[in-house]
């Protein structure tokens, strides 16, 4: 008996520090989104998705949304047929928390162009997927193989006159995806603010 709950307690210690790595396939999910209705990932069988993890207070996220340049690449890449989810894993009380209301309220006022705002209060997918900052940006491949995981770009700072300078890690990799070239799955280390579960 006490070998079973050994294994069980194993078991639950593992998957609270779950992760997945580059190439392995993309763990499944749905919550609820801006709209209140229920999104899964598997709603998008033979698409290729972002995931950004996202907190409006960040001064990482609001490098990349008072500049514009989240909106230009969301923008740019919804166009080309990719989905993009925005996750909010913030806790109900902790910096960046919305309700679906005004998430919804948020999403107009900032000009996103995600495919869909999803809200993740208890972290659940932030725990499954080891998101550990905002942003913190995931591409997972139209056979449902993550392929990239880290930073928006190769410039840590969250001062936006930088970001014509870097190079933006996230719209190279979809550069390639579109044109068919062969991915090599990758990581970079992720920058911003800690995720407030």
């Amino acid at each position: 008996m006490k070998s079973c709950f050994f294994i069980i307690s194993l078991f639950f210690l593992i998957n609270a520090n779950a992760s997945v790595e580059s190439g392995a396939k993309a763990p499944g999910f749905t919550l609820a989104n801006e709209d209140g209705k229920n999104v899964s990932l598997k709603d998008y069988k033979g698409k290729t998705v972002v995931l950004e993890w996202y907190n409006k207070d960040c001064p990482f996220v609001k490098k990349h949304y008072e500049s514009n340049n989240m909106q230009k690449l969301q923008s740019k890449w919804t166009q080309k047929g990719i989905i993009w989810l925005s996750i909010i894993s913030s806790a109900e009380g902790k910096q960046g928390h919305l309700t679906n209301k005004e998430a919804l309220k948020n999403k107009k006022a900032s000009g996103s162009k995600a495919s869909s705002v999803l809200l993740d209060p208890n972290g659940v997918v932030g725990k499954l997927y080891d998101a550990k900052t905002t942003p913190h940006m995931y591409i997972i491949a139209k056979n449902g193989d993550l392929i990239y995981q880290g930073a928006i770009d190769s410039n840590s700072s969250y001062d936006p006159s930088v970001i014509p300078d870097s190079k933006n890690y996230v719209d190279d990799v979809l550069s390639k995806v579109v044109s068919g070239q062969k991915i090599k799955a990758g990581r970079t280390k992720a920058y911003g603010c800690s995720v407030k579960y």
